[in-house]
């Protein structure tokens, strides 16, 4: 790679995300001007602090668990039989993952409280809210919100499995529950570990339902206690860096085990000769019960919060609950009133997220582009450092920002400004655009570049006729999931959103917390709306 392009963006990434995760480091053992190398292990030591890991963890893994029992059967049943015809499943089971997870905390609240939506439809169900008040409910919700991806993950390893391989088993005489162990189990580790851990990272970094359910039941975790320690008065910054470092320790550490695991136990399925699925077709008894299955999983994850959301919106006055005429869309019509907040908030969303996917994907393709098929030591460093926050939990990347540019803003006045989250917005999705323009990249031949420069067409041409129309749906892609997820994110909103600004995010948790809990579901239901109609019109326009 050329150094006249490789060091800007060096530069530029460096302040973006190295300086950053650096001053994490840094303000955990410089306290006051002075330096201690003992204060990081002093705060973590604490009961407080060793409760809150200790909750962050057995949560993590909780997640895992729970995620995995109700994925597994989906991909078997999606993959390996005759439901795999139905491949609008696909798509309906992925919505639970792109629902906002406070939002969903927040509906299954509203349906399981006393005097709640479940207990006024069936008041015996009154029994059940003890126990979803509890470790137990916020391990439910969160795997109810993050099982579409162990499924992926899981069905396309399935995928790739060829049919051959059971065949073989089959015929030198191994059982059904041999070829189960010894056949399908090993050929899934891989891919199950990657997932896993992105589960697992995905779990310790998630703030919305700690925040919200986590609340309720008094419960604190890694994200909770460093939000409360970096926002509330007195704000302690130490603190705050020395357990973000704990954090990030302990995402790298589950980074390099997932990588070991990752490498001993990954085979090669694909060749050269093509493979078939072998699909069972099930009988009317396992057909009824597969369907069964799909339909309670599809109940919980989807049908209650959205039935709870929706209702709520709706309804006039809370303390009459599900009654005739009790319902109004008067919480609407006064969300869209003139000189309304929400519609202030719901443009402040839409203009910060359209900048922040923009600059996305415009630097995005800017990195594929320059780091495509490059060895070199400024590719693999320029990758790296774009990458970096992938794997990071959002809250410890934006705690490192906030120090970081609170320290640089006499020279560069972007803290506690509307940049600032369009700053946030740009790093911690910054990964999306570059992993589904470099996807693209992939796909086109380099002989047609070298095609390019052979009949005397600049770097710029290039770029401009050749690879940009090829790879546009790429970054059209990335694009997209930068402006979905901008919309609707609540950690960085919450932290960096400046006085007198509020998002879509931090209206929904504020009206919440407040009491104002329709005016809340209005607006969480009109984000849901949004984003979705965004992802259809892009997709249908893409498509075209």
């Amino acid at each position: 790679m050329k150094k006249r392009l490789a060091l800007p963006l060096l530069v530029l990434l460096a302040l973006m995300v190295a300086f950053p995760v650096v001053t994490i480091f840094i303000r955990s053992v410089y306290i006051d001007g002075n330096f201690s190398i003992a204060h990081p292990f002093e705060i973590i030591m604490k009961s407080e602090n060793l409760v809150t890991i200790g909750n962050s963890l057995k949560l993590g893994v909780w997640v895992v668990i729970v995620s995995t029992i109700i994925a597994y059967p989906l991909a078997y049943l999606l993959t390996k039989t005759n439901f795999s015809s139905h491949s609008y499943l696909s798509v309906i089971l992925l919505i639970p993952f792109m629902t906002p997870p406070y939002i969903a905390s927040m509906g299954w609240i509203l349906f399981m409280q006393k005097r709640g939506l479940l207990e006024q439809m069936i008041p015996s169900a009154r029994i059940l809210e003890p126990a979803f008040f509890s470790f137990g409910g916020i391990v439910l919700v969160m795997s109810l919100h993050v099982f579409p991806f162990v499924l992926n993950f899981i069905r396309n390893a399935m995928m790739n499995i060829p049919a051959s391989l059971e065949e073989a088993g089959s015929v030198l005489g191994a059982k059904k529950g041999y070829r189960l162990r010894h056949i399908n189990l090993p050929l899934l580790v891989s891919s199950y570990a990657i997932g896993a851990l992105l589960v697992f990272v995905k779990t310790l970094s998630e703030y919305g339902t700690p925040a919200t359910l986590g609340q309720r039941i008094g419960m604190d975790f890694f994200t909770t206690q460093i939000h409360r320690k970096a926002t509330l008065v007195p704000v302690d910054f130490g603190s705050a860096a020395s357990l973000s470092s704990v954090l990030v320790g302990i995402c790298i550490t589950l980074w390099l085990i997932q990588k070991t695991i990752t490498q001993k136990t990954s085979y090669a399925t694909i060749g050269g000769k093509g493979s078939k699925q072998n699909i069972r077709s099930l009988g009317v008894a396992s057909t009824i019960f597969g369907w069964m299955y799909i339909i309670v999983v599809l109940v919980i994850a989807i049908g209650v919060p959205y039935f709870s959301i929706i209702t709520t919106s709706l309804i006039k006055i809370r303390g009459y609950g599900l009654q005739t005429g009790n319902f109004t869309l008067l919480h609407y019509k006064t969300l869209f009133s003139n000189n309304s907040e929400a519609l202030e908030t719901l443009w402040t969303s839409f203009s910060l997220s359209i900048i922040s996917a923009t600059v996305a994907a415009i630097l995005g393709t800017i990195i594929a582009v320059a780091i495509h098929r490059k060895k070199d030591s400024y590719a693999k460093t320029i990758e790296s450092l774009a990458l970096f926050p992938e794997m990071l939990p959002s809250i410890v990347l934006v705690i490192g920002m906030m120090l970081f540019w609170n320290a640089l803003s006499r020279w560069i006045p972007v803290y506690n400004t509307l940049w600032m989250i369009i700053l946030s917005y740009v790093v911690l999705f910054l990964p999306y655009s570059i992993q589904y323009v470099s996807g693209s990249l992939s796909q086109v031949n380099e002989h047609l570049m070298e095609a390019g420069r052979v009949f005397g067409a600049s770097p710029f041409s290039v770029i401009k006729r050749i690879i940009l129309p090829l790879v546009w749906r790429g970054i059209l892609t990335g694009w997209m999931m930068t402006f979905i997820i901008s919309f609707r994110e609540l950690v960085a909103s919450s932290l960096v959103v400046p006085v007198g600004h509020t998002t879509v995010a931090t209206y929904i948790l504020r009206e919440f917390d407040q009491g104002s809990v329709p005016l809340g579901m209005c607006m969480a239901f009109i984000c849901v709306v949004c984003t979705t109609s965004v992802l259809l019109f892009l997709d249908q326009w893409k498509k075209r």
